[in-house]
This record gives structure tokens, C-alpha cells and sequence, in this order.
């Protein structure tokens, strides 16, 4: 997956961010449940990729005003 760059959310309209936002949390849900339950990730590095993502993504909504 593709990291998302701030420059481009902000481009992107509060409907798009806000649907990217719940698609990356549902991924770190997995991501994370996978792990609880002893699986190994298909990559280590995925769930702080998508935590930064995601952190990057509220980061924007806020710069924009607003509220999730």
C-alpha cells in the first residue's frame, strides 16, 4: 500500500478523507487482530505505516476544521 502524503489529502474533499480514514482504521483493526491472535504479519512494518497514516489523515481534517 501506498503511503498517503499530506499534500494530497489535502487536495482530496472531506467526504474522501473521511471514507479513507475508516478504510485505514478497519485495515489496522485486522492488521492488529491478526497479530493478537499469534499470526505473524505478512509485513512488520504495516501497522506503524497505517498508524502514521491515519495520524496524518486526522492531522489534515483538522488543519480543515473538521470534526470526526
Amino acid at each position: 500500500m501506498k503511503e498517503i502524503r499530506a499534500k494530497d489529502l489535502r487536495n482530496l474533499s472531506n467526504e474522501d478523507i473521511i471514507k479513507k480514514l475508516k478504510e485505514l482504521s478497519s485495515e489496522l483493526l485486522n492488521e492488529r487482530g491478526l497479530s493478537s491472535m499469534g499470526g505473524a504479519p505478512h509485513n512488520p512494518g504495516k501497522v506503524k505505516s497505517l498508524r502514521r497514516q491515519i495520524a496524518r489523515i486526522k492531522t489534515v481534517l483538522r488543519e480543515k476544521g473538521v470534526r470526526v
